[in-house]
């Protein structure tokens, strides 16, 4: 038998794949080799989502409008919360709106590892792609929605409705950017735990819509401060009703704006997402194994 020649067995590997990587590392320079396969995921997940139903992509457009006008018959004509002089339905539809990409980011990438087992098991690539490009699938859904949002806001200018963007509008990319973000790590920490608690998963919807309630979306803040200042606590401390209430005073000039609250969002957001990297970096290397 041929021995292999010395060249060959010097010639070093050019990725080596291995469960024994430092937990602490979050493989970035990894996830922008694999920056082709997350585009490719990415174009899965938007075309995919509504392929064989009857309305297709129209649904992106009937969710908010229909819980837009649901929340304004509740809340605003029946519960008589007032929304100043914008009016109810364009209120709700921002709230709404941008709820919507938090929540779909946060509730997609919460079950990867037990929703994707099947490729996980087969073959090797940053796991972490996944997660990633669900928030990035979930942007393109929520531009749709929000260009329903900016066509029912022309709408309303045109009857001579008094609403008008504030100046504060050029931060509203930082926003998105956060919202994403914060829902990509809440969701990693959710989904590693979910391999090994089980229950949790079912505890997710639930308490999503535990957290809408708590996150202004349907109301102002000043609101809960005024009406329930014992129970005010809840959204002082919840980074995702500043997100709500900053984005809504962007788009409307409603509702309050501080730089103590955009960096505190801000660096909270930032913690979960490192922490929800480092959970997960850690636990795709024994998932297999329990999930």
């Amino acid at each position: 038998m041929n021995k292999p020649s010395q060249t060959t067995q010097e010639q070093p590997w050019l990725y080596t794949i291995s469960a024994k990587q430092n937990a602490l590392s979050l493989n970035l320079k990894e996830i922008w080799r694999y920056r082709d396969l997350l585009m490719l995921f990415v174009k899965r997940d938007v075309v995919t989502v509504y392929k064989q139903t009857i309305l297709g992509p129209f649904w992106y457009l009937i969710q908010p409008l229909f819980t837009a006008l649901t929340f304004t018959l509740i809340f605003n004509n029946v519960a008589n919360i007032s929304t100043g002089t914008i009016p109810p339905f364009l209120f709700n539809l921002a709230g709404i709106s941008i709820w919507n990409y938090f929540k779909t980011c946060l509730t997609g990438t919460s079950d990867t590892f037990k929703a994707n087992e099947g490729i996980f098991s087969k073959v090797y690539f940053p796991r972490v792609i996944l997660p990633l490009s669900l928030v990035f699938s979930n942007l393109v859904k929520f531009g749709i929605q929000l260009f329903i949002f900016v066509g029912f806001y022309v709408f309303y200018v045109v009857k001579g409705t008094a609403v008008s963007p504030n100046s504060t509008l050029v931060l509203f990319p930082v926003i998105v950017v956060l919202m994403g973000l914060l829902g990509l790590g809440l969701g990693m920490i959710i989904s590693s735990l979910v391999t090994k608690y089980r229950d949790l998963k079912y505890l997710v919807t639930f308490g999503v819509q535990l957290l809408m309630y708590t996150s202004a979306v349907m109301y102002p803040l000043a609101l809960m401060r005024e009406k329930l200042p014992q129970y005010a606590w809840l959204v002082e401390y919840n980074p995702v009703a500043y997100i709500v209430e900053y984005s809504r005073y962007m788009l409307l000039s409603v509702g309050d704006f501080s730089w103590y609250g955009l960096g505190f969002t801000a660096t909270v957001t930032f913690v979960i997402l490192i922490v929800g990297l480092l959970i997960f970096n850690r636990t795709e290397r024994s998932f297999i194994d329990t999930v």
